[in-house]
């Protein structure tokens, strides 16, 4: 029994890992995507930090991505910057890229 329960410590502890790199990543692409959201709608750097954390933040709403979308567009939409669900939703995608990349590089330091 004992090669069975390694093998069931070993899954598990890769399963943990694969969830806690994909909790980091999400929330290092929001961080990245309130950055861009930002910039864009002019805010100074302590703001952009500030707003940046809050997008972290949102993502706590509800589950998926529709919640983090949803409050940058709105954002962006009230600062008067001209965007759409689909611009936000390809930057969030490309932020999530950037993010992953980010997160391995930071790793093998």
């Amino acid at each position: 029994m004992t090669q069975f329960d390694d093998r069931e410590r070993a899954f598990e502890a890769k399963f943990a890992h694969g969830e806690e790199m994909r909790f980091r990543v999400v929330a290092r692409r929001n961080r990245l995507l309130g950055a861009w959201a930002a910039r864009r709608m002019g805010l100074t750097d302590v703001e952009a930090e500030s707003y940046a954390k809050d997008v972290v933040r949102s993502d706590f709403e509800e589950a998926g991505e529709h919640d983090v979308i949803r409050k940058v567009l709105g954002d962006l939409t009230a600062a008067g910057v001209d965007c759409d669900e689909d611009q936000v939703g390809e930057a969030l995608r490309n932020k999530e890229i950037e993010a992953r990349r980010q997160i391995i590089e930071a790793m093998n330091l």
